[in-house]
C-alpha cells in the first residue's frame, strides 16, 4: 500500500506528531544520533551481556553470539591466524543458558560466556598441547574489546604452557 493513503500509517504519524514534544532542528537531532552512535561503540552490548546475560532473551542472546563471534574473529586477526587454520563456533544452549563462542586455532582455545557463573570470568582461555587442552585462565569481557592488547597477553601466558614449538601466529603478535 501507499504510505500516503494508508490509513494506518496517517494515524501513526498523526500520533506521533501529537506525542512528540521535541521542537529540536534535524541538525540537533542528527546530532544527538550521532552522539548515541558513538556511546554505542564506547560502551559496546558484549560489556552489558557480561553484567546482566542474557537468559530468557531471544533477541540478547543472538546479539551476544553475533557480537561474540566478532570479537573472536577480530581476535583471530589480532593473533596473526591465518584464515582456514582456525574455527569460531557458537553453542547456544537452552533459553536458561547464555551458550558459548568458541575461537579454537594452532594451540590455542578462547572461549566466551556470560552470565552470573561466570561474571568477571567471561572469557576462558588455554593452551593445547598434543591435543590436550592445558588448565584454563580467565579474563573479563574488557580484554576481548582491546584484541591486540588480549592477543599480547595471550602469548605472553600461554607461550610458557606449550611443550610443542610455538606457532609463528603467536610469535608474530608479541
Amino acid at each position: 500500500m501507499d504510505p500516503d493513503t494508508d490509513p494506518a500509517v496517517v494515524l501513526l504519524a498523526r500520533h506521533l506528531a501529537v506525542v512528540s514534544s521535541n521542537c529540536a532542528t534535524d541538525t540537533v537531532l542528527q546530532a544527538a544520533c550521532r552522539h548515541r552512535l558513538d556511546d554505542l561503540a564506547r560502551f559496546p552490548a558484549l560489556l552489558t551481556f557480561a553484567i546482566s546475560g542474557v537468559a530468557y532473551d531471544a533477541a540478547a542472546k543472538d546479539r551476544f553470539h553475533k557480537d561474540g563471534s566478532k570479537a573472536l574473529r577480530l581476535l583471530a586477526r589480532a593473533l596473526n591466524l591465518e584464515p582456514g587454520t582456525y574455527v569460531v563456533s557458537s553453542w547456544t544452549g537452552d533459553a536458561s543458558q547464555s551458550g558459548a563462542v568458541t575461537l579454537v586455532g594452532d594451540g590455542l582455545s578462547v572461549t566466551l560466556r556470560v552470565g552470573g557463573l561466570h561474571e568477571g570470568r567471561e572469557i576462558a582461555y588455554r593452551a593445547i598441547t598434543d591435543g590436550m587442552e592445558q588448565p584454563p585462565r580467565f579474563a573479563t569481557m574488557r580484554a576481548l574489546l582491546e584484541p591486540s592488547r588480549f592477543a599480547a597477553r595471550l602469548h605472553r601466558e600461554l607461550a610458557n604452557q606449550r611443550t610443542d614449538p610455538v606457532p609463528t601466529a603467536l610469535l608474530l603478535s608479541a
